[in-house]
C-alpha cells in the first residue's frame, strides 16, 4: 500500500473545523448533564481527544476496547468485547464515540450493553457515518461526515494497525 498513491478525502483543516463545531454543539445539548463521553478504542481516541477539548463543560471520558474487523477491511459481523467499560455509569448520560459506522453490528451491539448498565441516556457520535454498508437498524445521533462505501484510513482509522497517525482521512487510488 506505500506505493500507491494517497486520495485525501477529508483535510485536517476540514475535520478540525467540523469536530469543533460538534463539540459546540454537544456543549449546548449536554449543558446541565452528567456528560459521560466512552470511546471505543482503538480507531476513535484521536477523534476523541479533539472532540472532548472542542466541548465547554465538565466530561468524564472512558475508553472501551471491541472487535470486529481484525486486520481486514470489511467487518466480520460479530462483536467482541476486549475491555469492558471501567466506570459505573449509572447516572451518567452516555455519549458513544466511534471513528466509523458502516454495518452498525459494533454500535448496536455496545448502545445495548451500555444501556443494560443502567446510564440515563445513550447516544451515539462517530466521525464517519457510511450508511450504504449498514446492516443494523442505527442511524448515528451525531455524525461528521458521510461518506460513500470506500475503505478509508488516517485520522484514528487504521489499516493492519498503521496510518492511524496521519491526521487527514484517505483512501488509495487505483
Amino acid at each position: 500500500m506505500d506505493t500507491k498513491k494517497r486520495n485525501i478525502l477529508l483535510s485536517k483543516e476540514t475535520i478540525d473545523e467540523r469536530v469543533n463545531i460538534l463539540g459546540r454543539e454537544l456543549a449546548k445539548d449536554y449543558e446541565g448533564k452528567n456528560l459521560y463521553v466512552l470511546s471505543l478504542l482503538r480507531g476513535s481516541f484521536i477523534f476523541t481527544a479533539d472532540l472532548v477539548r472542542a466541548i465547554d463543560g465538565k466530561v468524564k471520558v472512558g475508553f472501551m476496547t471491541t472487535s470486529s474487523y481484525g486486520h481486514s477491511e470489511t467487518s466480520s459481523g460479530e462483536v467482541k468485547i476486549i475491555n469492558d467499560i471501567p466506570d459505573n455509569i449509572q447516572g451518567y448520560d452516555v455519549l458513544i464515540v466511534d471513528d466509523i459506522v458502516d454495518t452498525g453490528y459494533t454500535m448496536e451491539f455496545i448502545i445495548n450493553h451500555i444501556k443494560n448498565l443502567g446510564a440515563n441516556s445513550v447516544k451515539s457520535c462517530v466521525l464517519l457515518d457510511k450508511p450504504s454498508r449498514r446492516k443494523a437498524n442505527i442511524h448515528p445521533d451525531y455524525c461528521c461526515f458521510e461518506i460513500e462505501d470506500v475503505f478509508v484510513v488516517g485520522y484514528g482509522l487504521d489499516y493492519g494497525n498503521y496510518y492511524r497517525n496521519v491526521p487527514y482521512v484517505f483512501n488509495w487510488e487505483n
